[in-house]
């Protein structure tokens, strides 16, 4: 068993390397704090056929692996930070959904423009009573006249102040069976926004309200019974946040390496302490093993969907060392790195975001628990 990257991906990663090199270096720093969702990043990661790696060339993308996209996450992290969430937004989660499962009128009015950088999507799943626990989701659609009717809200919801469009988990009826997905333009008559909230990320949220939205019947993405195609599907948008965990963790590790092996106390370079050699020595240990099982959920991916013991497997080890790492880089280049003029402190609250977006560690728990047991563990009383 061969663990280095091909030829092919080699030359891949290689481009996308020298992209970010390119367009991405200067003023990562400003765009990492900087509001709002980076469409010019967008637009020109679009022309070099970065948005839609993950999608069928039948449906405007690429028709690439989910490799791929988490390889050009890690190339376009280690140069900027902040701009991996433009490859996370253009080829997993929402975007995945509406490609594998939307008509192909969706397709055509709004995939197209998602795949070209100009438009945004984002996911509606988590409500007020309804977090882990998805399938308690309260959010309705009743069937009126030519569609149906949407009440509701959403909490927590990425991108939500820049989207364009909504992909929204409702329920059609009761039960987990009576779960599916439709797509809400953000502009839509009873669409409204609360009070916007900055998270510890960055991240701008806003409860999101449906107040009697109408949504066609061509806007229904997945009727009831869609929810575990829906999950399945999310599992593709988990390995997205594992990825860029771990890009940035290793990010905020070789700042820490070049500051160690630059910066001078007691007369010496500080990487001479072996106090600092055992927290780098650890630090890449787990950063390896959790690409390792990051790379085999994205290869053993059938249909481009992994499995859901893999994905949680490798969510839970990407976030525990991404986050370790970046903590841990900070305490090492201290006082400087605990200041917004260097990326380790953006790393360190981003992946401590991971941590709980996407399913948290916990569920991940859980659900790898279930694996080894071969059984379900239900967490109601």
């Amino acid at each position: 068993m061969d663990f280095r990257l091909s030829e092919q991906d080699q030359q891949f990663a290689d481009a996308v390397r020298g992209f970010a090199n390119r367009y991405l270096a200067d003023g990562a720093l400003q765009r990492a704090h900087a509001p709002g969702f980076p469409h010019d990043v967008a637009r020109k990661m679009a022309s070099q056929g970065l948005l839609g790696i993950t999608i069928a060339e039948s449906a405007g993308g690429v028709g690439g692996r989910l490799f791929d996209a988490i390889l050009a996450i890690e190339e376009i992290a280690a140069v900027c930070p902040r701009s991996a969430d433009v490859i996370q937004a253009g080829n997993f989660g929402a975007i995945r959904i509406l490609a594998e499962f939307g008509s192909a009128q969706h397709k055509q009015k709004y995939l197209s423009k998602l795949l070209t950088g100009d438009a945004v999507i984002a996911i509606g799943m988590t409500e007020p009573e309804a977090g882990s626990a998805v399938t308690e989701l309260a959010t309705t659609a009743r069937q009126v006249a030519g569609g149906y009717q949407i009440n509701g809200s959403k909490v927590f919801t990425s991108h939500v102040t820049d989207a364009d469009m909504i992909l929204a988990y409702v329920r059609f009826g009761p039960g987990t069976a009576g779960i599916g997905s439709v797509l809400i333009e953000r502009r839509a008559e009873g669409v409204s926004l609360g009070n916007p909230v900055q998270s510890l990320g960055g991240e701008t949220w806003a409860q999101l309200y449906f107040n009697d939205v109408f949504v066609a019947d061509e806007n229904v993405v997945l009727g009831a019974g869609g929810f575990k195609l829906q999950i399945a599907g999310f599992n593709v948008e988990r390995l997205g946040n594992s990825a860029r965990a771990l890009a940035l963790g290793r990010f905020a590790f070789n700042l820490a390496r070049d500051h160690a092996l630059t910066r001078k106390q007691f007369g010496r370079p500080i990487c001479e302490f072996q106090g600092l050699q055992w927290k780098f020595s650890d630090m890449k240990v787990d950063l390896d093993a959790a690409q390792l099982l990051l790379y085999r959920a994205a290869l053993n991916a059938d249909n481009g969907f992994p499995s859901a013991e893999e994905t949680a497997i490798a969510k839970l080890a990407c976030n525990r060392a991404g986050f370790n790492a970046a903590h841990e880089a900070m305490q090492v280049v201290g006082a400087a790195g605990y200041s917004q003029d260097n990326l380790i402190e953006y790393c360190f609250r981003r992946t401590r975001g991971w941590m709980i977006a996407g399913g948290s560690m916990e569920m991940m728990k859980n659900r790898i628990a279930e694996s080894v047991f071969d059984r379900r563990f239900s967490q109601r009383p």
